[in-house]
Order: structure tokens, then C-alpha cells, then sequence
């Protein structure tokens, strides 16, 4: 209670807060034994008026604030105080405020009018749901730190089932089933059955918002999408994706770390849809008996993107091929977007273990690729690396608004298995330790270390996070190179 009556006198110049002044207008009333009438009477006002003062809904004239205050025998100091006079008034004024929140508003709740019949245990049980609402909403976004951590506990789930989520394979075959799907790649017919299946229909609109792939109507059972295709994200891909999410039965996301799970459930869902564990898996054992391990095959027999082949073959390679491989997606400036691993390779990891926003070794294959005479053709290396030599595929996707390389890795000794495995192509790294890349060599650092100023790009990457630095997300190696390159 102190800190409610531990108040400082305001001066008629300051804003006046209608609905503490009418609490404290009331208080002082009711503390004097007046009704509105008395009230009325001494300053020469309908009671209406007054009442109209007392819920916050008028402001008063100067000249009526000197009358009320002489009535009350106050100074008019006293009226304007923005705290509350007592703890009542405080749950009035705070419920009042909570009933303008839109958010509360939102809720489509009738307002409730507080008389005093109400007591105050009610509206501090109103205030308290309140406040959790206000505070399930606050997280619902996540900060760049929790989305780190949650992207780095699916990792770990990932990495301890090889990538492998059998109830997902078993939704997708019988979805499968159910509208007679055979073999081969997946025709749009056949993408338009399974739509019809879930009791939607599918529409195009170009004026689809740009934050957003698709939009479920549940209400009128639609599906809107963009005729258009971006990467692996092609409006087949993106319809299962959106059946994914009803077949596996998601509601509304607790918090960031479901949605991501939700998220890559569903991609998971429309992986496995396009590309069948039953016939993948057969085609893909068959192609290691002959020592010709492909991701562009795999892409090809399918008709999916380079990325998603990459990706069903992760969820496919331990379990039916007994493989331990390692998957990432990154950019030209070796920023890493996307990362999976059950063979052991250490990638650069924050505090946290997120991998995500942080950049690649220079002497990896998934920069090594943007090097290459060819960007756009398959990309084989070996890259030794503290934990062990690793033979690695990478490809450039050329169908985003940006470059993006694709790499997908396996041990050394199971590189027996793959075509591409007669490279000469082959790196070492120290990274994420050491002094292989992400530290200028000594001669440079020591002649330009305090001469550069660079402006970097705006990073947009996924989960806003920057590699370290003394300008995060800037590769200080490549502002040296280049200013010596031109001094």
C-alpha cells in the first residue's frame, strides 16, 4: 500500500488523467460522507454531471476543478494526482485501462460495468487472467535468443532418430493410399486428390501476402496459394506442406519452439508425400549395391527440388541405408541457414549450440562450390577436418532470389557408395577452432587492423542472428583481401 500513497503534487499544467481523477474525486467525496447531490449543491452542478466526472468520461473546466477542490476543502493538487487513492481504486482504474487494450478488446467480451457490489477478489481474478493473456501473446514472439535455443533442441531430437519420424512416413503413405498413389513422381492430379481428400478446395492469388506461402480457409475449407515457384518451395510442395499440418492434426502453436516443430513436421509430411519412403528407399538401396549414391538421381526420379532430395535423404540414410551423413544450407558469404548432422562433424555453434547465423569454414565444400569454375554443376570434395575426413556433395541452387549451395556429406569410408567419389578436389580445415579462416592472416591484420570501416549488408538470415565480430556479420578476412587487393 505504500506505493500507492507514496504520491508527488502535480501542476494544473500537466495532462490530466480522467480516470484516476474521477477515482480520486470519488474518494474524496464518499470520504467526506457526501452524495453526488451534496456534492452537486456546494459547486452548483447536476448530479449527473459530477457522475459523468467520476467515470472518467468528462474533463473538467479549471473553473470547476477550483469549486470541486474548495468544496472537498482540498488543494487542487489533490484532485490531480495520478495515483490511485486506495487499492479499490487501483483495480477500477487498472480494469478500465485493460478493457481499451485491443487486445482485450479482441476478445469480443461484452464491457463490464464495476459497481460497487463487486468485490475486489473478482477483479483481481479479471486482472490476473488478463495479465496472462498479455503474457502468452508477449510469447508468442520469439526473441532471436529462444528461437536459437529451439532450433538447437530440434537439432539434438533430429540427430537422436537420424532424421527418421516414422509416425510422419506412416500419415504420408496412408494419405498415399488413399487416393491410389502406385509409383513415380507425384502428378499435380494426384496433389489435387489428396486436397480433395482433406475436404478442401484450392484457389490462386496473386495478391497473396509476401509474409506468407499459403493461407488455410478453415471455415470455407480453402487453400490460396501463388502460382509461382520459389526453390524448393513450389505450390505442390507448399499445398502438402499446408495438408501437412491438418494430417498430423497441429492446433495454434504454444510458443516458438512448436511452431518450429509444427513447421517441420509438416515440410516433413510433404517430403515424404513427394518422394515415398517405400519407393525411395528401394531405389536408393539399389543405387548404393551399385555404388552410384546420388542426390541429382534422386531429384530427377522424383521430380522435387535439389534441396528436398538432400533432405529426404537424410531422413532416409540411417535407417534404411545405415549411413550417418550431414546436411546444410547456406549462402555465398558461407552464412549457414539450415543444418542437420549424425556423423559427427562439428559445425560453428554460438553459446547456445545454434548453428544457425553463423558462418561456415572457407575450406568447406558448401563455399568451396561458389570457387568453382561451374557454380551451377554438382560439387564433389574431401575436406579433412579435426573430427576426421569427410567426402561432400554441394550443389547451387540457381531457382532463388539468392544463391544458395546445398551440401550433403558422409565419413570417408562410406564415400565408396557414391559417384563423384574419384575427386581430386580436397580442402583441410581447423575450423570452427584454430586459425584456418576466420581470422585474417597475421600480415594483413597487422596492416590494415584499425583502417577499415566497413557498412554491412543488412542480414535477414534466418533468426536474425550474426556470426561474431567486431562488425557482426562481416567477414573481416575478405575486408582485409579486398583492401589489399586494391590498395
Amino acid at each position: 500500500m505504500a506505493s500507492l500513497l507514496s504520491e508527488e503534487p502535480l501542476s494544473l499544467t500537466q495532462e490530466l488523467d480522467l480516470i484516476a481523477f474521477g477515482q480520486r474525486l470519488r474518494h474524496l467525496r464518499k470520504q467526506r460522507g457526501l452524495t453526488l447531490s451534496d456534492l452537486g449543491e456546494r459547486v452548483g452542478r447536476a448530479p449527473s454531471q459530477l457522475s459523468l466526472l467520476e467515470n472518467g468520461k468528462r474533463e473538467p473546466k479549471l473553473t470547476l476543478l477550483k469549486g470541486l477542490a474548495a468544496a472537498l476543502n482540498v488543494p487542487v493538487e489533490e484532485l490531480l494526482r495520478r495515483q490511485a487513492p486506495n487499492r479499490r481504486a487501483q483495480l477500477e482504474i487498472a480494469l478500465e485501462e485493460a478493457q481499451r487494450d485491443p487486445l482485450y478488446a479482441g476478445l469480443g467480451l461484452p464491457r463490464l460495468k464495476v459497481s460497487a457490489r463487486v468485490p475486489n477478489d473478482v477483479l483481481e481474478h479479471i486482472l490476473g487472467l488478463y495479465g496472462e493473456l498479455r503474457s502468452r501473446q508477449a510469447r508468442g514472439t520469439a526473441t532471436p535468443e529462444e528461437a536459437r535455443a529451439a532450433n538447437a533442441e530440434l537439432r539434438r531430437r533430429q540427430r537422436e532418430l537420424g532424421n527418421y519420424f516414422p509416425e510422419i512416413e506412416l500419415a504420408a503413405a496412408e494419405a498415399l493410399a488413399s487416393v491410389g498413389y502406385r509409383a513415380g513422381a507425384l502428378s499435380q492430379s494426384t496433389v489435387q486428390a489428396l486436397v480433395t481428400h482433406f475436404g478442401y478446395t484450392v484457389h490462386t492469388a496473386q495478391d497473396l501476402p509476401r509474409s506468407v506461402r499459403s493461407i488455410a480457409d478453415t471455415r470455407n475449407r480453402r487453400i490460396y496459394v501463388k502460382n509461382e515457384q520459389l526453390g524448393m518451395h513450389t505450390p505442390r510442395t507448399i499445398l502438402l506442406q499446408t495438408i501437412g499440418h491438418l494430417a498430423l492434426g497441429h492446433g495454434k502453436p504454444r510458443d516458438f519452439a512448436d511452431f518450429l516443430r509444427q513447421r517441420t513436421e509438416a515440410n516433413y509430411f510433404a517430403a515424404a508425400v513427394l518422394v515415398p519412403e517405400k519407393a525411395a528407399a528401394s531405389f536408393l538401396t539399389e543405387a548404393k549395391h551399385d555404388r552410384a549414391l546420388s542426390v541429382e538421381d534422386l531429384r530427377d526420379v522424383f521430380a522435387v527440388s535439389y534441396e528436398m532430395a538432400a533432405h529426404r535423404f537424410t531422413n532416409l540414410a540411417t535407417t534404411h541405408l545405415g549411413l550417418v551423413c550431414h546436411f546444410v544450407r547456406n549462402d555465398a558469404g558461407g552464412i549457414i541457414y539450415k543444418a542437420y548432422e549424425n556423423d559427427g562433424i562439428v559445425f560453428p555453434a554460438d553459446e547456445q549450440g545454434a548453428i544457425e547465423g553463423q558462418r561456415m569454414c572457407l575450406q568447406w565444400s558448401g563455399r568451396q562450390v561458389f570457387l568453382s569454375p561451374d557454380r551451377f554443376s554438382v560439387f564433389y570434395q574431401y575436406s579433412d577436418s579435426p573430427t576426421g575426413t569427410y567426402f561432400c556433395v554441394a550443389h547451387v541452387d540457381p531457382s532463388r532470389e539468392r544463391d544458395f549451395a546445398i551440401t550433403l556429406g558422409v565419413p570417408y569410408k562410406e564415400s565408396r557408395w557414391f559417384r563423384g567419389r574419384e575427386t581430386t578436389n580436397r580442402t583441410k580445415s581447423t575450423c570452427p577452432s584454430g586459425e584456418c579462416c576466420r581470422r585474417p592472416p597475421v600480415e594483413l591484420a597487422e596492416r590494415w587492423d584499425g583502417y577499415a570501416w566497413p557498412s554491412a549488408r543488412a542480414n535477414s538470415h534466418v533468426l536474425a542472428a550474426l556470426p561474431p565480430g567486431s562488425f557482426p556479420g562481416v567477414d573481416e578476412a575478405d575486408v582485409y583481401t579486398f583492401l589489399e587487393r586494391h590498395a
